[in-house]
């Protein structure tokens, strides 16, 4: 049997965050059983950790239908069970990812931070094409920044709204979203407004169809994207960017909580984290012949 442990990142509560599975020692596991367990698993995404020659560890990400370069989410879950588990410390550690080969550190107060990649910034989309897919108005949508699509390691498209109200009503067309997302080769789309129930930084939602995860409760790699994001667009006004938070999946009664650094130097982005908690919240064993 194989051994797959369930984790709720960026949470101190079950009921809140975005799980995601992990296996460890997954060495010997077939590319296609890596597949099948995470389609079984059945979460967005799904970890295995493996030795590397390169790193301290190798990980590799599944969601139900297709490997990915690099998750946020299954990351902090993953370093959360590898320190539950006495396999490290607190301190700084090499994962090597299909993303390039990435720091993560555990924190003494038990949260994990992870490295992700400088920021690109690509094309710019008209609001008008992006609205309609969300059931907008082009009106709900911010006239102040633009739609455009930002990658931290994953390409995701940064859709700024005027309000909570306008996140909250947001009535997604998923087909609409899968197709705009392969048009711009973008893993899905990061709604965001500067408003937020909790006192964040921003209020988020995250849709990503294209990889069968209609919305997401808490996304990593896209809150370093978003970050990077209101730095260049300087969006958060009188921030350092050095700690930010993100609130997310609170539409979907799961509401998570994301913490994002940027150190820059001369007005430069020079590192880019992104981390929170995470919490074990139970096991699963599957058939090795899966």
């Amino acid at each position: 049997m194989i051994k797959v442990y369930t984790l709720n990142a960026f949470t101190d509560d079950v009921s809140g965050g975005n799980p995601a599975g992990v296996v460890l020692d997954a060495d010997n596991l077939t590319e296609k059983q890596m597949q099948g367990i995470a389609k079984k698993v059945g979460f967005s995404e799904t970890a295995f950790v493996m030795s590397s020659d390169s790193a301290d560890f190798r990980v590799r990400f599944f969601t139900p239908s297709d490997e990915v370069d690099l998750c946020g989410h299954a990351t902090i879950a993953t370093f959360k069970l590898l320190l539950l588990k006495g396999r490290i410390t607190t301190g700084v550690y090499k994962q090597e990812t299909l993303a390039g080969i990435l720091s993560v550190e555990a924190l003494a107060d038990g949260s994990i931070l992870m490295e992700q990649s400088i920021p690109e910034y690509y094309e710019i989309i008209e609001p008008s094409e992006i609205a309609k897919s969300l059931g907008l108005l082009v009106s709900e949508l911010s006239e102040d920044y633009p739609v455009q699509v930002v990658s931290t390691g994953l390409k995701d498209i940064m859709v700024p709204v005027k309000s909570l109200e306008a996140l909250k009503n947001i009535e997604p067309d998923f087909e609409a979203i899968t197709d705009i997302s392969k048009k711009y080769e973008s893993t899905g789309y990061h709604v965001f407004t500067t408003e937020s129930l909790s006192g964040a930084d921003c209020a988020c939602r995250n849709f990503a169809p294209l990889y069968d995860i209609d919305e997401e409760a808490a996304t990593g790699t896209a809150s370093g994207a978003l970050s990077s994001y209101l730095f260049k667009y300087k969006v958060l006004k009188d921030k350092t960017y050095n700690r930010l938070a993100f609130e997310q999946g609170y539409y979907m009664n799961s509401p998570s909580r994301i913490i994002a650094s940027l150190h820059v130097t001369d007005d430069e982005i020079t590192g880019v984290y992104v981390g929170g908690n995470a919490i074990v919240t139970g096991e699963i064993d599957i058939k090795r012949g899966i």
